[in-house]
């Protein structure tokens, strides 16, 4: 499955204000941003992101997936600020 389909598939079935996606069939690399995420733990961010993908690692389309997902105000505070630190 092509990255871009999976970021195609994701943004259609999760109001994501963001997502970066890497890697390929093997392994991809999940970056979730949007405020879905809000009140959420780590198991159930991921859990959102899984229930979507599943057909997909059944089938073998998709074999392993590693995920990280933020809420809106998590990524602004923590991820963009500090990335614009390490640029000075």
């Amino acid at each position: 499955m092509k990255i871009k389909d999976i970021k195609i598939l994701l943004k259609k079935k999760i109001p994501l204000s963001d997502i970066y996606i890497e890697g390929n069939n093997q392994h991809i690399k999940i970056i979730a941003i949007g405020d879905i995420f809000n009140n959420m733990n780590t198991m159930q961010r991921e859990k959102t992101i899984y229930n979507i993908l599943t057909p997909y690692i059944i089938n073998q389309t998709i074999h392993a997936v590693s995920i990280n997902a933020y809420s809106l105000i998590e990524w602004k505070n923590n991820y963009i600020n500090n990335a614009n630190k390490h640029k000075k």
